[in-house]
C-alpha cells in the first residue's frame, strides 16, 4: 500500500533488519549510527566472494552502512518512480556527480540561467576543461528547448524555481521534448524539496537535493543527494563509487532526523514565507516580491500547475538603497541571522546581484535586492524585524 507524504517520512528507512526489530526480539525506532572503514571477514573465502559491486552489503565503509542505505531508501521514496537514491558530501557535490555520469569530452549540456551560481561555475570551470561545452538557457524557454539541441547535447539541468529570481519553468514540458530527444535531464529540486514537487514524476531522470537545506532542516548538516530512474541509477552509483563519493553514519543520521519531520516543517515554512511575503507587498518600499505563489512571479501559472505548495524561501526587490546600502538594513536585524545556506529552521536573510552572475536575461533591480529564508519564528517577530530594517532605509531619503 502506498503511504502518504507524513507516514513516509515516519516508517522510511526503518526495515526490522537496520533496526533490529525482528519478530519476538523487539527493537529500536531509529536506525542506529554505524561508523565503519574496514568490514572484517570470518575468513578468505568469504572475503572472496564479496561482491564490491552489489548494493546495500557491507564491504567497505565507503560502500555505506545500514545508516546510509536507511537514508538512501527513505530519500528515493520521495520521488515515485526513482530507482535509487545515492549520497554526496554536498549538494554541489551531488550536481557534479550527477553530471559527470552522463557526460564525455566533446559533449554539449544546458543549464538555465537562473541556476544556483556553483552550478554554473562547474559548467563554466571543470566542465569547460573537460571539453563539455555547457550553454545558459532562457529558464521560461519550455518546450522551445528543442531549438537548443544538437547531436552532441548530453543534458539539459532543470533547476525549478531559479536561484535568486525564482523563475519557475515548465519541467514536464522541458523533460518530455529531451525525452524524446533522447536527452536526460536533471533536475535541481531543493527548494520544494522533493515534497511539494516530484521531479522523476513530472518526467526528469534525475532529481538533486541540497540536502543541507530542507531536509536537514537544522543548519548543522552538510550532504547531497541524487535520486534517479532505473536507466540511470547504474551510471550515478558507478560514478560515484569511482569518484568515491560517501557520507559518514553520523550525518547520514542527522538527515534522517531531518527527514521524518519534513512534512510538517514544510507546512510550515510555507505558511510563515507567505504571511510575510504578502506584509512585504504592501509595503511602500518594496518593488517586488520575487515568490512562485505571486500572480507577477514569472512562471506563475506552472507553479499553481504543477506544484502542491511553497517553501520558506523567496526574493525582494526594494525601490530603494542599492547593495551599498546593505549594512544599514542587515546588519541592526534582530530575528534574521546574515549568512549563506537556507532552509534551517533560522531565519535568514543576505543581499543579492543577480545581475552579476547572468549570461542571457538582464536583471535590472530598481533598489536593494535581497533574499529570505523564512525559518520557523512567529512571522509577527519576523515582519517587526523587517519593518524597523526598512524604516531604517526610509531614514536615508
Amino acid at each position: 500500500m502506498a503511504e502518504k507524504p507524513d507516514s513516509w517520512a515516519a516508517h522510511a528507512g526503518r526495515r526490522p533488519e537496520w533496526t533490529q526489530n525482528r519478530e519476538g526480539t523487539g527493537g529500536i525506532v531509529n536506525p542506529p549510527v554505524w561508523r565503519a572503514s574496514t568490514i572484517l571477514y570470518p575468513d578468505i573465502a568469504s572475503m572472496d566472494a564479496a561482491n564490491g559491486l552489489q548494493d546495500e552489503t557491507l564491504f567497505y565503509g565507503r560502500k555505506g552502512t545500514p545508516t546510509t542505505w536507511a537514508l538512501r531508501e527513505a530519500l528515493t521514496g520521495l520521488e515515485p518512480g526513482a530507482a535509487g537514491t545515492m549520497l554526496y558530501p554536498s549538494g554541489v557535490a551531488a550536481i557534479a556527480g550527477a553530471i559527470l555520469s552522463v557526460v564525455k569530452p566533446g559533449d554539449h549540456i544546458l543549464l538555465p540561467d537562473s541556476a544556483y551560481d556553483p552550478t554554473s561555475l562547474f559548467g563554466q570551470g571543470m566542465l569547460k576543461r573537460l571539453n563539455v561545452e555547457a550553454q545558459p538557457y532562457d529558464p521560461l524557454i519550455g518546450a522551445g528547448i528543442t531549438q537548443l539541441f544538437r547531436p552532441e547535447t548530453a543534458l539539459v539541468l532543470l533547476e525549478s524555481p531559479g536561484s535568486l529570481t525564482f523563475e519557475v519553468q515548465d519541467v514536464p514540458a522541458i523533460a518530455a521534448a529531451a525525452k524524446a530527444a533522447g536527452i536526460p535531464t536533471l533536475l535541481d529540486n531543493t527548494w520544494a524539496a522533493s515534497h511539494f514537487f516530484k521531479g522523476i514524476a513530472a518526467g526528469c531522470d534525475m532529481v538533486v537535493q541540497a540536502l543541507t537545506k530542507y531536509v536537514g532542516g537544522h543548519s548543522d548538516l552538510i550532504m547531497g543527494s541524487v535520486s534517479a530512474t532505473a536507466a540511470y541509477f547504474p551510471r550515478l552509483r558507478n560514478t560515484a563509487w569511482q569518484l568515491g563519493q560517501c557520507v559518514s553514519g553520523d550525518e547520514a543520521a542527522l538527515a534522517l532526523r531531518g527527514f521524518r519531520t519534513l512534512p510538517m516543517r514544510m507546512a510550515r515554512h510555507q505558511q510563515s514565507a507567505l504571511t510575510v511575503a504578502h506584509w512585504l507587498k504592501a509595503h511602500p518600499l518594496v518593488d517586488r516580491v520575487l515568490h512562485p505563489a505571486f500572480p507577477d512571479c514569472p512562471g506563475h501559472e506552472i507553479w499553481k500547475r504543477d506544484f502542491s505548495g511553497s517553501s520558506g524561501l523567496f526574493g525582494v526587490v526594494l525601490n530603494i538603497g542599492s547593495r551599498a546600502d546593505a549594512p544599514r538594513f542587515f546588519d541592526q536585524l534582530q530575528q534574521f541571522g546574515i549568512g549563506f545556506s537556507w532552509g534551517g529552521f533560522e531565519s535568514i536573510a543576505i543581499p543579492t546581484s543577480p545581475e552579476k552572475i547572468r549570461r542571457l536575461n538582464s536583471f535590472t533591480p530598481s533598489g536593494l535586492s535581497l533574499r529570505l529564508s523564512i525559518g520557523l519564528e512567529d512571522p509577527d517577530d519576523l515582519i517587526a524585524d523587517l519593518s524597523a530594517a526598512l524604516d531604517r532605509l526610509r531614514s536615508m531619503e
